[in-house]
């Protein structure tokens, strides 16, 4: 019996150290050389995930607050701001009604988005306190692109190219930009017009006379309150055809601009839909359509 319990001693010892020496690593530990490895690269695996989570969830995040676009679906007006007096942009007609070239498009994105568009008329001097009030969805009409803009506002690409020119009487001795030392000038209030008149290095030569609108400036100058009138030649040719005024406009002008669509800075949705309708109309010639309709040719710029 010692000498069975002996060697069934000595078989379950010899089982226990086999056991321990095939836990037993290359280097000598008791856990395996890759052990630590692998534990670094799951641990690394699981922070890139964590990232990758929370940078689509700050995405998904910022997306759903982004609602500018889906308001106007759900209320089904698109409110567009605008100096009523601005041809052949948009302005108020004999029978009362806002009409011109930037409605007749703006009309056409409504109709393809399915909604009404609501003309609102504003003080062009205010336009970026009523956008951001939420008085308006958007400015359309004519807007000039520049610095402060862009800063203060989500601009849509520009759509038309502009020339600031000066109008004056057509009997007026004035021929060229030295022509206006010492004369009156008259220029829209909060206008792109306005600021670049300000920055000409002629500036100090002149006077001038803010007023609401070019064509309140123009009415003032065939009155003889003012000798000229700096303003967007898009408007400037359309009133002077329109209207058959002896007008004319000086050779020299001051700044070559685009117009575009002014939304604010956090609607994007809204601003991309936008955008989206304008380069489909280009492509399917609607544009050039309406721009044929007002300028003769399409002189519209969309992509």
């Amino acid at each position: 019996m010692k000498k069975r319990f002996l060697a069934a001693f000595a078989a379950m010892m010899m089982l226990a150290l086999t056991g321990c020496g095939g836990s037993t690593g290359s280097n000598g530990s008791d856990t395996p050389a890759t052990a630590a490895p692998e534990a670094e690269t799951t641990a690394v695996d699981a922070e890139t995930t964590a990232e990758q989570g929370a940078e689509t969830e700050a995405e998904t995040t910022a997306a759903a607050g982004d609602q500018s676009l889906q308001k106007v679906l759900d209320s089904g007006e698109f409110v567009l701001g605008l100096d009523a007096s601005f041809p052949p942009m948009g302005f108020t007609d004999e029978n009362n009604e806002i009409i011109g070239f930037d409605i007749d498009v703006a009309q056409e994105v409504c109709d393809r988005m399915g909604v009404k568009l609501v003309k609102q008329p504003i003080v062009w001097d205010a336009k970026e306190q009523d956008l951001n009030a939420g008085k308006i969805d958007c400015i359309w009409n004519g807007m000039s692109v520049n610095a402060s803009r862009a800063e203060a506002m989500n601009l849509s690409e520009p759509y038309m190219q502009n020339e600031m020119i000066f109008v004056v009487p057509g009997d007026s001795t004035i021929a060229s930009l030295s022509d206006l030392t010492d004369k009156t000038i008259g220029v829209q209030t909060g206008s792109s017009a306005e600021e670049i008149l300000e920055a000409a290095d002629f500036y100090d030569t002149i006077k001038t006379t803010p007023l609401e609108d070019n064509v309140e400036a123009l009415r003032q100058m065939e009155l003889g309150f003012s000798d000229a009138v700096f303003m967007d030649s898009v408007v400037a040719k359309y009133f002077i055809a329109s209207n058959g005024k002896d007008f004319k406009i000086l050779d020299e002008g001051l700044e070559q601009e685009e117009y575009a669509i002014g939304f604010r800075k956090e609607d994007q949705a809204l601003r991309d839909e936008v955008q989206k309708q304008l380069s489909e109309m280009k492509a399917d010639g609607k544009l050039g359509e309406i721009s044929t309709k007002w300028f003769g040719s399409d002189v519209t710029t969309v992509k």
